[in-house]
């Protein structure tokens, strides 16, 4: 069940990504934030009313908080890299956050078996091949902006998961309240200082409603799972999200999928079976 739920939320993290990228290639980047934020925010409501926040839930606020910090900064530059990069490039290095909660797993005493390593190495071998980085830089996607604004969003993404993860040691319900809390107040802060008012009809706000709904519903799967599973199991297996991004962007946008892509591909469904079977 632990694996299931990572696995769950790499693929919602997916397509939200990919919706994010591809509306933030036409509608403004700070609308789609505060939008899906805002949604985010609502789905968090009949959580926390149907497991109210305890008593002792002080740590969880301030993990929850540093979670929400490190989403806004991860989102906000994502968006960006996958709105003027190859969502092929960009997904996979963003992926890269992963090293920070199965570190922090291991260091904390997680102790997976040798099968179990592999199939977490091969996994995240697996992300990273899964778009075939074009280091060359052809195409759209070529340049050193993306790849630099993928490393900070891994960064970012790195420290949400983690932070999530602890903070719902403590109390998950008051972990996702002041991440979404946190997240949409940095939001703001950025649309007052940009003096953008946030507009979107049509397809545009069906999709930026999906992404909130999508990325609230990762983050609790996420947070689920690492409550009742090895935080480096459940990092790894939530981290294969850009292979979701990968082969949207070939089937939807026709981006070409490059040997290497498919075989990241393979690598990355390889790797997460064999996680789900020792776990």
């Amino acid at each position: 069940m632990t694996a299931a739920l990572a696995l769950l939320a790499a693929l919602f993290l997916g397509v939200a990504d990919f919706l994010g990228g591809v509306l933030s290639r036409r509608v403004a980047q700070i609308t789609v934030l505060v939008l899906s934020q805002l949604v985010a925010t609502a789905a968090v409501v009949p959580r926390v009313l149907l497991e109210p926040i305890g008593p002792d839930a002080l740590p969880a606020y301030g993990w929850g908080a540093l979670s929400g910090a490190g989403a806004a900064v991860g989102v906000s530059a994502l968006y960006r890299a996958l709105a003027i990069g190859t969502m092929g490039v960009v997904a996979p290095i963003s992926a890269l956050g992963v090293l920070v909660p199965v570190a922090a797993g291991l260091v904390g005493g997680d102790a997976p078996g040798a099968l179990l390593v592999i199939g977490m190495i091969v996994a995240v071998v697996g992300s990273v091949c899964a778009s075939g980085p074009e280091l060359r830089g052809r195409g759209r996607g070529g340049g050193v902006k993306p790849v630099i604004l993928a490393l900070v969003a891994a960064a970012g993404f790195g420290t949400n998961n983690l932070a999530v993860a602890w903070g719902s040691a403590h109390d998950i319900s008051a972990t996702l309240l002041a991440n979404v809390l946190v997240t949409l107040g940095l939001y703001l802060v950025a649309l007052a200082m940009l003096r953008v008012v946030p507009r979107a009809r049509g397809r545009d706000l069906v999709g930026i409603v999906a992404i909130g709904l999508l990325g609230f519903v990762a983050n609790l799967c996420f947070a689920v799972a690492s409550d009742s599973g090895m935080l480096s199991v459940v990092a790894v297996c939530a981290s294969v999200f850009p292979a979701v991004t990968a082969v949207l962007g070939w089937w939807v946008l026709k981006e070409r999928l490059l040997p290497v892509q498919v075989m990241g591909v393979v690598l990355v469904l390889g790797g997460v079976a064999v996680v789900a079977v020792s776990h």
